[in-house]
Order: C-alpha cells, then structure tokens, then sequence
C-alpha cells in the first residue's frame, strides 16, 4: 500500500485518472500545502500518528443500531486539524474475502456492497472516526479495520463485533448426515440463520449446548458439542468439551449442520386454531392470519430472545414440528429447557398446531 502511494504522490498533481479509491481522488488532498512544510520535507518529522480501538469485543443483536468505536491523535499534539482519509473494512474470515465498508475524505464518503446506506461515520468529536451501522444483518458479525491515512503516513486498529444469538443443530427432512458445505449453508439460510463460527458454538456449549451429530461450521471444520460424556459420543473416558473431526472437503463430505440465528424484528407466535392441521392447512392458516410459517431459526431466536413458552407442538416451514419451552414442568419434554423436536412428521396424514411469524408485533 505504501508502495502505491507513494507512486501516485510522485505523479504530477495534473496527471489525469488518479484513482483515489472508487471514485475518490489524490489531487484534492494531496495538493494541500497542510503536507508539506517549508523545506518540502514530510511532515512527519517527530510526529506519530496513533490510532485507537476497543481491546474487547462489542455483543449486540440483530437488527440493531451499533457503533464500532475509533479515534486518532498525534503524538506529540498538533496546533490544527488535518485532512486524512479514513477507510473501514470487514476482515475476511475462514477464507472468505475481506468486503470493503466505507471510505471518507472529510465530508465526502461512500459505502460498498451490502453495507451501502446502511453505514455513516460518527464524527461527533474532532479525530472521532467511528463506524455506525444500522439495522444489523447476520453476516455483519466480525472483525472490522479502522485506517486513518494521512499522507504517506497510516495506522489502524481492529474492531470485534459479536451478535447475541442462539446455536441450534439441523438436518434437513432427508435425514442425518445428508449435507455437503455448501448444502450446509443453504440450509441455514432458509432457515433464517447462517452456519455457525467455532466461537459461537463454543459459546453455546459453554451455556449447556449438548449434541451427538456432528455438523458443519463456518472455518470447514466439522465439531460437536458435549457436556455429559457417553459411549456414543466419545466415550466415559473424555472430558466435556467440543469434540472435532477437523477440517473436511466441502463438496463430497456430509454431514449436519450447526446453524446461528439472532433476535427477529417480528413476532413468533402459535396459532390459536380450533382445530389441528396439516403442513398446507398450516401454511394457509398463516397467512389469513396476515402472517407466514414460521422459520426453524425464527423459533430459536423467540424462544432465546423472548421467552417463547409453549406446549404445543406446532408446524415449521421446513416440515419440522417443534415447540418451545423455557419454563420446563411434567408432561413438556425434558426437565431442561429449550426447543423440543417431532422430527418431520408426514405432512400430509400427520395434523399439528403451526407457529406463525409476523413482521410487525401488532
């Protein structure tokens, strides 16, 4: 990066296409005599350019409106303010690519990709050049850059965004052991969710997350979680702990999958129908109730987020049939909560409650 720099400094300040970055250009910042001192030196004589970022990770939750904090000073302080360019982008992850966030040069900016109209600069405070991004998505967890440049000089700091959300295992209607990666993240998609980072599944184990099947994560490793040691598992002889088969062949191994879903904008709720459905019926019943079937995901996240307490085994979009418990008493499963499953019933001879999604609460 130095290297282009310093090429596109040397170039004369009239040299036509001088791509900035996407549509920004040098001309108007490098021109400023503020670069420059008398002697034609640079102006970094003695001065450092220090960028800060939280050391911790920031927790929040789908949906919301989050800040990732970043501010920049010099040591020692200068007398006046400088122009800088100021460039936030989302580390790539597992192999996945880094995405471009947002770039800025005083007033002007510009956001890329998914992240477009969704992300300004805070700049509340001089040298405050923090990211606020709205109405966050579940791809947005992550670690995100903050590079301030001024002139020929750079810093960054990196920023650690978490999402709140809640763990749950899948395997399609087929049966156990029946999806390939790519498969894998489809699956959770459809479910409103996305496979699950080693982190989120250690999370999830440490808060009492126990599962034999093995399933995909997101780094290509395939893990599960255990916290009472059994034969089938691994055996008596190992400790409580998430048990790996390593990294697989995305395309010709399968396996389950271990999907992450956060809080929904909507409500999750069961349909109070005076009668029991089918899977179509189900559906139908939904949607005169001005809502859809609910998603696997979207019955998680209900029941993590918001207490969702029922006994009534109900419908899902992906011909599951669930119910959720957070109070657990006799007669609703085990004595631990969380989301019972029926498997996949027959839809078309089996008749179940449903549980309905809507986006709005009214």
């Amino acid at each position: 990066m130095l290297l282009v720099l310093l090429i596109v400094f040397l170039l004369p300040s009239g040299s036509p296409g001088l791509p900035f970055y996407n549509g920004f250009y040098y001309g108007n910042v490098m021109n400023d005599r503020s670069y420059r001192n008398g002697n034609g030196e640079g102006f970094f004589n003695g001065v450092k350019l220090v960028v800060e970022t939280p050391e911790e990770p920031l927790f929040t939750h789908r949906g919301a409106n989050v800040t990732l904090p970043c501010r920049y000073h010099y040591e020692p302080a200068l007398t006046s303010s400088r122009p800088v360019r100021i460039k936030w982008w989302k580390l790539g992850e597992n192999g996945a690519p880094e995405r471009d966030v947002l770039v800025a040069i005083g007033l002007r900016h510009r956001s890329f990709g998914a992240f477009r109209g969704r992300v300004h600069l805070l700049q509340e405070k001089e040298q405050d050049v923090s990211l606020v991004i709205h109405d966050l998505r579940l791809q947005d967890y992550g670690r995100y850059r903050c590079e301030v440049i001024d002139g020929l000089e750079d810093e960054s700091g990196v920023v650690e965004l978490e999402l709140r959300g809640v763990v749950f295992p899948y395997q399609p209607p087929y049966g156990r052991y029946r999806l390939n990666f790519h498969e894998a993240q489809l699956a959770c998609e459809k479910q409103d969710a996305v496979v699950a980072s080693f982190e989120q599944l250690f999370r999830a184990w440490e808060e009492g997350l126990d599962w034999c099947n093995a399933g995909w994560l997101l780094d290509g490793t395939v893990q599960y979680p255990i916290t009472l040691p059994r034969q089938p598992c691994g055996g008596h002889g190992l400790a409580p702990g998430i048990r790996s088969y390593g990294e697989r062949h995305k395309r010709l191994h399968r396996y389950d999958v271990f999907c992450f879903s956060s809080s929904v904008k909507g409500r999750v709720y069961y349909l109070e129908h005076p009668e029991k459905l089918t899977l179509a019926e189900a559906e139908e019943a939904c949607q005169e109730d001005g809502a859809h079937i609910a998603k696997v995901g979207q019955l998680f996240a209900a029941w993590k987020f918001y207490g969702l307490d029922r006994c009534d085994a109900g419908w899902l979009a992906d011909g599951s049939v669930r119910y959720p418990v957070t109070r657990p008493r006799p007669n609703c499963g085990s004595l631990e909560p969380g989301v019972r499953s029926f498997g996949f019933p027959d839809k078309e001879s089996r008749r179940y409650g449903v549980y309905c999604y809507r986006q709005s609460w009214h």
